[in-house]
């Protein structure tokens, strides 16, 4: 699929917003904390968008560092039901772990549920490796996986 990814700018908010609301049914994230996110120094968000005037966001990556690691947290990967099977999280992902790496990051860490296949296959096909069994991790008691990738 023709795209771009460039950094999320605070004119994107209602976009990630309603991809936000759209792609997840438990905690998701609100206008003020994607605002406050845009201008935390910590907090890396990516669009991918069409090619297409008016551009339409199809999909999101966060990234989210600590002071004191060298392992940065990918918070979150989202797709619009439309553009799901064409690469677009694929897409992402290799620009979250190419941007991470580039600004000196060792690793990424993120959390998944444990009955997101598709996440998780796409995960592993990058060396990602379960290294944590994260017991009623998500709201109705759901489990979830603790995934690392190390650039070393």
């Amino acid at each position: 699929m023709a795209s771009s990814i460039r950094p999320a700018e605070l004119s994107d908010v209602n976009a990630l917003v309603a991809l936000e609301a759209a792609t997840f049914d438990y905690s998701q994230l609100g206008k003020r904390s994607f605002q406050r996110l845009l201008k935390a120094e910590s907090a890396h968000i990516f669009v991918f968008t069409t090619p297409a005037a008016p551009a339409q966001v199809l999909g999101y990556s966060l990234l989210l560092t600590r002071k004191n690691s060298r392992v940065w947290r990918l918070y979150s990967i989202a797709v619009a039901a439309q553009a799901r099977g064409q690469g677009v999280g694929r897409q992402l992902l290799e620009h979250a772990m190419s941007y991470a790496q580039t600004q000196g990051a060792k690793g990424l860490s993120l959390e998944v549920k444990v009955d997101n296949t598709a996440a998780i296959e796409l995960y592993r096909r990058y060396d990602f490796e379960v290294v944590d069994l994260l017991p009623d991790y998500y709201p109705g008691h759901a489990d979830g996986y603790r995934m690392r990738l190390s650039f070393t």
